[in-house]
């Protein structure tokens, strides 16, 4: 029987591949430089091929060593799938999670939602990182994230995902302003307005557009907002109008700002909420859980807004919204 590659010279494999330095990708895999060279060299032997271009100034992988390293992804990926099987049989509940949350989402759920958390499921350790759409789906296919909290819908192959809940839009202007006189603001009168977005990139910017009907309206191109705390500065400087969620609202993004907050005439216009993780994770039970949790927090938010709150369908793969009504 031939000799197979270890997982732990695949791990070598990918770090240097992703770090294009041996040293860096030796403190990614918690070893000294010498063993990881050792293993790098072993695989090379084993293999009968070369992986790397080596010269002072730079690793380059070969050909061979670049595709082998995605092939090694996929089997890195599966055995941390094994593990997770047999922690969640055992204790759904416990152990590390690596959740990712977009940055629109991140600030204002969790430091209310993370010590009930924390009370409910004392043994799960919640690590959280923050980042756009895009790259945090790059990193759950990866398999360096578990599962991601996001705002839907966003194209995600391979994926499941669990609504949450909905996060209604609101118009955010200037007091004295002629949208402040509105007891609420039509697609019309938002359409001839400078509207201030978040800067490409954002998710929240095309789903605000999207959920109020509001494509063809004039942007303010020349002030795009880097986050909901710059947008919502720039509206109180008087360069236009906004649309922020509820969310951020309650979580007090506009304390100490003399601003006014007008809902969009018609249906409540909103984003969905979801919990996304791969297809092929063994800890959906985990994830179901955790979801069912954040729920209830957003129900509990929602009637202490005076709102009704129309829960999801319960399962995988959720499809369509659900509403929050004014």
């Amino acid at each position: 029987m031939a000799v197979l590659p270890t997982l732990r010279q695949l791990r070598f494999l990918v770090a240097v591949i992703d770090e294009r330095h041996f040293g860096r990708a030796a403190e990614v895999c918690l070893v000294g430089q010498s063993t990881l060279s050792a293993g790098i060299l072993e695989l090379e032997q084993l293999l009968g091929v070369r992986l790397f271009e080596r010269t002072k100034r730079k690793v380059s992988p070969t050909p061979v060593g670049r595709e082998l390293a995605e092939r090694a992804r996929t089997l890195l990926r599966e055995a941390q799938d094994i593990v997770e099987l047999a922690r969640a049989a055992q204790a759904p509940m416990s152990g590390p999670l690596r959740l990712g949350v977009i940055p629109t989402i991140g600030p204002f759920l969790f430091p209310r939602v993370l010590p009930r958390l924390r009370s409910a499921f004392p043994e799960l350790k919640l690590y959280l990182r923050e980042e756009q759409t895009e790259p945090l789906l790059a990193r759950l296919d990866a398999g360096e994230l578990d599962a991601a909290v996001l705002a839907l819908p966003y194209p995600s192959r391979g994926m499941e995902t669990i609504d949450i809940g909905v996060d209604p839009f609101v118009v955010v202007c200037p007091p004295g302003h002629r949208l402040s006189r509105l007891s609420a603001v039509g697609h019309d009168d938002m359409a001839a307005e400078d509207l201030l977005l978040l800067e490409e990139g954002h998710c929240l910017r095309d789903h605000a557009l999207a959920a109020c009907a509001l494509e063809g309206a004039r942007r303010n191109v020349a002030f795009q907002g880097t986050s909901l705390y710059t947008l919502a500065q720039m509206v109180a400087n008087g360069l236009g109008v906004t649309l922020l969620p509820q969310m951020a609202l309650d979580a007090g993004i506009l304390r100490g700002l003399d601003l006014v907050v007008r809902p969009l005439s018609g249906e409540a216009p909103f984003r969905r909420i979801g919990l996304v993780f791969r297809a092929s994770s063994a800890r959906k039970e985990t994830f179901r859980r955790l979801a069912r949790a954040l729920e209830g927090f957003l129900e509990e938010a929602a009637q202490e807004k005076g709102k009704t709150f129309t829960a999801p369908a319960r399962g995988a793969r959720r499809s369509g919204a659900a509403r929050l009504d004014s």
